[in-house]
């Protein structure tokens, strides 16, 4: 392995400027949005303006065994793109166009780099919008959307990444350029290997590009339903009772007792009563208010009491209160945000567990759930002083109880992480949920594409 100012030297003949070395940039390059950092600063940081640039990194990284760990925005909840000590960071947040838009096709193309927000109001534009709703929708990349398999508020009825990506384009840890996945709706040439991409958190390889599948924008009315409820599990009760009605709201959205008086101080709004939790439910389309009316009905029959709105702006604003969640958490202190999944009649059990976990565990752990399709974020608070190098370090009881309430959602018939990804904070799980068989065989998979190992070593499947 050649030494930093080695690879340094080559990465600036090979890229010029786009190479960084500041102390300020090289020390952002270390954590993202999950409070979590690497414990060392990277050797340099790239920032890739064309997709040449990522095949010259990638090429001075293959001929100098040194360590790649691509970036987007920086707003991922798993460290899954924190770069350290001996390593290249690759930033694509500067490949942010459109190239392409095809209203008669329903697909655009885009780099990786565009914001997901950015990426809607151009569509707008076309009556189109890509269907991904992740809560970070105004600050996350699409690339890294894509990255990490995100889902978001409206995936239960529209979706997550996985279902609106027809192809990607991926340079490999040599520099090669594949171009995956196809333009039609229909394409089963082959392995499916966009798939295999999506969510592989930069191990398999950088992706510059994407092709993706549109929506045009769902014509009539937008109802929003805010329901409280005297306990979490009653709410969740209530939810699993409108999934099981065959309704389909476009948003279902559980916000547990804590989580919610968390939230309504943050925005200096009136205290829920002791124990409150609520349910958010938004319904869209020509029978957005029939389908609200019946919504509404069955969480009066389960205890709710309920407030319906016909006003897109008045749903937007009670939305904006679970939208403020992840604030909310960062007002308490050092948060452990988890991502846990469990079938969605399975969710009243879970918040049951997640009882047990924290009266065993002497903790409060707010959690807020994408009700709809059972994906729940349990927030574990801390205090924490960052170490010498600025690393926090997560204390052993937090991850105790994590454990604990890790193998109560696998026991339930569920999984570690729902969008979030594994990165660095589950990994030592994963082996749980896959087994052993599965867990080698997708390691070898990744050695295929990455013989050096040197795409994000040490996130997913490192022990």
């Amino acid at each position: 392995m050649s030494t930093a100012p080695d690879v340094v030297a080559r990465l600036r003949a090979a890229l010029g400027e786009r190479v960084d070395l500041t102390p300020e940039s090289l020390q952002s390059a270390r954590a993202d949005k999950s409070g979590h950092a690497a414990s060392g600063a990277p050797i340099a940081l790239v920032h890739a303006a064309s997709v040449a640039d990522v095949q010259e990194t990638l090429r001075v990284a293959t001929a100098t065994g040194t360590p790649v760990v691509t970036r987007g925005a920086g707003t991922g909840l798993a460290g899954g793109a924190n770069a350290g000590a001996g390593e290249i960071a690759l930033s694509v947040r500067g490949m942010d166009r459109v190239l392409e838009i095809r209203p008669d096709d329903l697909l655009a193309v885009v780099e990786p780099g565009i914001l997901n927000g950015d990426l809607n109001a151009a569509l707008a534009e076309h009556g189109l919008w890509w269907a991904p709703d992740p809560a970070s929708r105004a600050i996350s990349t699409v690339g890294g959307n894509i990255a990490t398999g995100a889902g978001g508020l409206l995936c239960a009825k529209y979706g997550v990444v996985r279902d609106a990506v027809l192809g990607v384009d991926l340079v490999l840890a040599d520099g090669r350029l594949l171009h995956l996945g196809h333009r039609t709706v229909k394409g089963v040439t082959g392995l499916d290997l966009t798939s295999l991409v999506i969510g592989s958190e930069g191990t398999l390889g950088v992706i510059v590009g994407a092709t993706l599948k549109l929506r045009r924008l769902v014509r009539g009315d937008v109802c929003t339903i805010a329901a409280t409820f005297a306990g979490v599990r009653a709410a969740a009760e209530a939810s699993a009772a409108v999934t099981a009605s065959g309704a389909q709201p476009a948003i279902m959205e559980l916000m547990d007792a804590a989580s919610l008086a968390a939230v309504h101080a943050l925005l200096a709004l009136e205290p829920p009563a002791p124990g409150t939790a609520q349910l958010t439910i938004q319904t869209d389309g020509p029978v957005a208010a029939a389908e609200a009316e019946r919504i509404a009905g069955i969480l009066r029959t389960t205890g709710g009491t309920v407030a319906l709105s016909h006003d897109r702006e008045e749903g937007e604003r009670l939305l904006a209160i679970r939208r403020s969640m992840h604030p909310a958490m960062e007002a308490l202190g050092t948060a452990l945000i988890e991502d846990v999944s469990v079938p969605r009649s399975a969710l009243p059990a879970m918040f049951d567990e997640i009882a047990r976990v924290e009266r065993a565990h002497g903790l409060v752990i707010p959690t807020v759930a994408h009700a709809g399709d059972g994906n729940l974020h349990p927030n574990f608070i801390f205090d924490a002083e960052p170490g010498a190098s600025g690393a926090v370090t997560v204390p052993a009881h937090i991850w105790d109880a994590a454990d604990d309430l890790f193998r109560a959602a696998l026991r339930l018939g569920g999984t570690l992480t729902g969008e979030h990804g594994v990165g660095v904070l589950k990994r030592r799980w994963l082996v749980d949920e896959l087994g052993e068989d599965q867990w080698d065989l997708q390691r070898r998979i990744v050695r295929q594409f990455d013989p050096q190992g040197i795409l994000n070593p040490g996130k997913v499947f490192a022990r």
